[in-house]
Parts: structure tokens; C-alpha cells; sequence
């Protein structure tokens, strides 16, 4: 499965921008700076602008009316440390706040320890706030086994996405994670890459490889074709 996008032979850096989940999650961000991002999101227009929690309402007000998504995300980026009472709590309010999409760290621990239904709820807990849930299965951090338990109980949970990592600290987005999920994802469920996502080419193979969104830092970089970014990880 790919993209529609690659049924034309010519794709251009900026036709990639609706795959595209502009993201700023760093520490000290001033509102000067989420606002900015929010308003590249809609100047570039990429699917959704990516944002730490706090900043949501804030975004929600820049977007609003724009097609430009809000979304967020849990447990990230240490991943495995919220309750999933918190996780929960924290969805339903994103989601009241303007979130309309949300990423999740799962409990890897916990699916290492054989705890399959506590894993599966903590996802399930947050799917019932409403909104399309991605969930970061972190692959390398996993036994062959494991990932394929993951991605069970991941879908058995009711995400909408399955995501290969949650940074590049984790793992930088390759075509063959990216295929080894969308191999194992049923009708409905669809696939988002992540980590150092940072050039048009790299892009353009996890796109091809059956991704239907980019979470990256580098969006503006990429559908402007400046390949010598510096950005962050995610």
C-alpha cells in the first residue's frame, strides 16, 4: 500500500506537505515561538501542527478554521511513565482543549513482563477521548516476539495508527519498519514514521514504503528541499 501521491511520476518536495506532522516538542518554547509554528504549519500545509500538551489551547486558536490539525502527545518523550489513569485523564482533556489527534508512548515494560491486558488498556484508555490515537511501538527497543504482540494488542486497543518509534533516539524512520507495520495493520489502520525524518528522499521512501504521515521537526526544511537542516530528533 502507498500513497496516491506516487500514481504521478513527478513529486516535488512541496507536494509532500500534507503527510507532514509539523512538530516542535523542546523545552522553553515561548509562545512567540508555538505560535510561529503554528502558522508555518498553514503556510507549508501540512497535516497537523505537532505540540506539547500545554500549548494546545494556544494552537487550537491559531488553526482554527484553517484544515490544519491540532495534535499532541502522551507519555513523550520519556515514554512509560504516566498511569494510564493520568494518560486518560490527560487525552480527555487535550481533546476538550483542541487536540485532534494524539500520539502515545506505551508501557513497554509491561508488555516485556507479560502484562498484555495492562498494556492493552493503557492504549484503550486513551482511544476512548474521541480522537484518532497513534501509538509508538518503539520496534527496536523489541524481540521479533514482542513486536508482534505489540502490534496486536495495539489494534486490539482501537489505534488508528501504529507508529514505528517515538524519536530518532529510539530509531531514525527506514522503509522496512515502515513496511513491517503496514504489512501486520488491517483495513482502517494506518501507518505514521518517525525519528530523523530530515530530507525530501528519506520522505519520499517511507512514503512509498505504505507511511500516510511524517512526524518531523524538519518539515519546513524538507518541502523546501534544504537538505542541510539542523533540527532535532523527532
Amino acid at each position: 500500500m502507498t500513497s496516491a501521491l506516487f500514481d504521478d511520476a513527478t513529486v516535488t518536495p512541496a507536494s509532500l506537505a500534507p503527510f507532514i506532522q509539523h512538530t516542535l516538542i523542546d523545552v522553553g518554547i515561548t509562545r512567540d515561538r508555538m505560535v510561529a509554528h503554528a502558522e508555518e504549519a498553514v503556510r507549508y500545509g501540512f497535516n497537523a501542527a505537532m505540540v506539547p500538551g500545554s500549548w494546545v489551547p494556544e494552537v487550537a486558536a491559531v488553526l482554527r478554521g484553517t484544515g490544519v490539525e491540532v495534535a499532541s502527545a502522551l507519555d513523550f518523550p520519556t515514554v512509560g511513565v504516566t498511569t494510564s489513569a493520568g494518560k486518560a485523564a490527560e487525552a480527555e482533556s487535550l481533546v476538550r482543549a483542541g487536540a485532534q489527534q494524539i500520539d502515545i508512548g506505551v508501557q513497554i515494560g509491561w508488555l516485556k513482563s507479560g502484562m498484555y491486558d495492562a498494556f492493552r488498556d493503557d492504549i484503550a484508555g486513551v482511544v476512548a477521548a474521541g480522537v484518532p490515537v497513534k501509538v509508538m511501538l518503539e520496534l527496536p527497543l523489541l524481540t521479533p516476539e514482542e513486536r508482534e504482540v505489540a502490534v496486536r494488542l495495539s489494534i486490539e486497543a482501537g489505534a488508528a495508527y501504529l507508529k514505528n518509534a517515538s524519536s530518532g533516539n529510539v530509531e531514525v524512520a527506514n522503509p522496512e519498519s515502515v513496511a513491517y507495520l503496514v504489512q501486520r495493520a488491517p483495513e482502517g489502520v494506518k501507518v505514521k514514521a518517525s525519528g530523523s525524518i530530515k530530507s525530501f528522499d528519506q520522505a519520499v521512501s517511507l512514503l512509498k514504503a505504505g507511511a500516510v504521515l511524517l512526524g518531523t521537526s524538519a518539515g519546513v526544511d524538507i518541502v523546501t528541499d534544504q537538505v542541510d537542516a539542523q533540527t532535532t530528533s523527532y
